[in-house]
């Protein structure tokens, strides 16, 4: 098997020594093996997302002597494929409008004692608009209410994907640990897509390593919880299943992690001190 691997960063600011340590895992693994690196730059937030950093990031690639295979993906410009996950997705039943805004979600939560909490920090959501009759669901959107796209997960769970239900069927490979069970409804209603956001990360992290054909997915471990709730999506929408090595996170001199809104230690900054890129690589921890 032919090793694709990507780094796939969304441009909301400069290129921290994580992100370089991260680029580096999944470059090496991948010329190690004769394969394939692509880069894809994540920028569907449009409210966060900016060309400037966009393009950094490429120059600071480059800088650091990594090269990727094939063109950019940007997926700002796949916006009608994401759609379409969507549309197969609702065609299904597996999607339903959510018109809670995130200040009534909290608002019941704190209401709540047991209130589970979803493994990636976000607002676990009650189910309030689960029970909407469809005809209440038009007429809220009719009226101009805005929505969020949440996926039922209850009906996800006990979808048969080849003659097999999907509930307790689910793993990942992980590399060096063997297969992973996967649980997906810690998530919950996880939201697909919402008026600001065309379109999930998690859905659209997992069409596009399936339409670029990668099969080794490496990232940070902050995101291997995730990995559950992505095999669904593949397994929902007969996608294959990649391998996984999630890698550790660099973290600060007080072990916080390395994370662009508390101003980490960027590339372009050490490249503008004139530093040289094999000390960079040496400061991420890969040489």
């Amino acid at each position: 098997m032919s090793i694709v691997t990507r780094f796939a960063p969304s441009p909301t600011g400069y290129l921290h020594l994580g992100h370089a340590y991260s680029a580096l895992v999944g470059w090496r693994r991948a010329r190690a093996a004769g394969g394939r690196f692509l880069l894809r730059i994540e920028d569907i937030d449009r409210a966060r997302c900016r060309p400037e950093f966009a393009r950094a990031i490429e120059e600071d690639l480059a800088w650091l002597g990594l090269n990727w295979d094939g063109a950019v993906r940007r997926q700002s410009a796949h916006l009608p494929e994401y759609l379409a996950v969507l549309d197969a997705l609702s065609a299904r039943g597996l999607l339903y409008p959510c018109f809670c805004t995130r200040a009534a979600i909290q608002r019941e939560i704190a209401g709540s004692v047991t209130a589970p909490h979803p493994p990636d920090g976000s607002l676990a959501y009650p189910g309030t608009c689960r029970h909407l009759s469809e005809a209440e669901r038009a007429r809220r959107i009719d009226a101009g209410e805005r929505y969020a796209l949440r996926l039922d997960m209850a009906r996800a769970l006990t979808c048969v994907v080849g003659g097999t239900c999907v509930v307790g069927k689910l793993t990942f490979e992980e590399i060096g640990e063997g297969a992973v069970t996967c649980r997906p409804e810690r998530f919950g209603d996880v939201v697909l897509a919402r008026k600001d956001a065309p379109a999930s990360y998690h859905l659209c992290v997992t069409h596009d390593d399936a339409l670029q054909g990668v099969n080794l997915v490496t990232r940070g471990d902050d995101l291997k919880s995730a990995t559950d709730l992505h095999r669904l999506l593949q397994a929902l929408m007969g996608w294959p299943a990649p391998y996984y090595a999630h890698h550790r996170l660099l973290t600060d001199a007080e072990g916080r992690r390395l994370a662009k809104r508390d101003h980490a230690l960027t590339v372009r900054g050490l490249r503008e001190r004139n530093v040289p890129p094999e000390e960079v690589r040496r400061l991420a921890g890969c040489d």
